[in-house]
């Protein structure tokens, strides 16, 4: 089970910082995405991290602006979103995919979905 939170409204160039608790002692071996649905539209990736948390992955349209980050011990994966814009406005989702990071860009290939956290930013 996953349990995001974190979410808020905050102005443009804001920060926020997202978690995702992860109940279960096999965290550490699921890859960690994040997702984002803003109104209207699909459910898009926004970034993933290995389950070692070695290696990371960003969309475009947030690299350089957000960081994943994750604690193992914790059973916990981050979202450090900085230079926050109005159209990063959206629900954001944390899911686990068992297995490698292959196609972790792709949220059919993810297991297990929290129940999302409201973004708003507002200009």
């Amino acid at each position: 089970q996953l349990q995001a939170s974190g979410g808020g409204l905050v102005q443009a160039g804001g920060s926020l910082r997202l978690s995702c608790a992860a109940s279960g002692r096999t965290f550490s071996s699921y890859v960690m995405g994040w997702f984002r649905q803003a109104p209207g539209k699909e459910r898009e990736f926004v970034t993933f991290i290995s389950s070692a948390g070695d290696s990371t992955y960003y969309a475009d349209s947030v690299k350089g602006r957000f960081t994943i980050s994750r604690d193992n011990a914790k059973n916990t994966v981050y979202l450090q979103m900085n230079s926050l814009k109005p159209e990063d406005t959206a629900v954001y989702y944390c899911a686990a995919k068992a297995g490698s990071s292959l196609f972790a860009k792709y949220a059919a290939n993810y297991l297990y979905w929290g129940q999302g956290t409201l973004v708003t930013v507002s200009s």
